[in-house]
């Protein structure tokens, strides 16, 4: 059973995939188009920071930046070993539920060019091509997505 809840990203295990997921970036994507968060910034106010579990096993991981008007998601990454089990559909489940808790209407992200299941994921989850948004440049390996939330799709 896949459980996702609120944490710390400085638990061992969240900091230990958060490195992963940097390290994963930083071979992927030039310096100036890598935008994640550090660990301490995903502990900071305004931002919900979310692990997926499968037993006593840190898995997954995402987070929920409030901006003003809308959530951005970030840190969204899973375990090489949990991928394709439904962890990655669990958390965004969560930061979908969350940002709807915190009265936001839509949802934005910035992803890789180069990282197909994710933007299989976002499409499957109802997002869409968007401009970009906040303090992104045009960067030639991301693509911005977002989706408009109707607080009764929450189950």
């Amino acid at each position: 059973m896949i459980i996702v809840e609120k944490s710390d990203p400085h638990h061992p295990q969240a900091t230990a995939l958060l490195q992963q997921s940097h390290a994963l970036m930083q071979s992927l994507f030039p310096p100036e188009d890598n935008f994640y968060l550090e660990v301490s910034d995903l502990a900071a106010p305004g931002i919900h920071f979310f692990t997926a579990r499968i037993g006593a096993d840190i898995c997954g991981t995402g987070a929920l930046a409030i901006k003003d008007g809308y959530g951005e998601i970030k840190s969204m990454f899973v375990a090489e070993t949990a991928r394709g089990t439904g962890v990655a559909d669990a958390i965004l489940r969560q930061i979908e539920d969350t940002a709807r808790d915190e009265n936001l209407t839509v949802l934005k992200l910035e992803t890789g060019t180069l990282l197909h299941a994710a933007h299989k994921l976002y499409l499957r989850h109802g997002y869409t091509a968007c401009d970009v948004f906040g303090d992104y440049g045009s960067g030639n390996s991301s693509i911005y997505m977002q989706k408009r939330l109707d607080a009764q799709e929450q189950v």
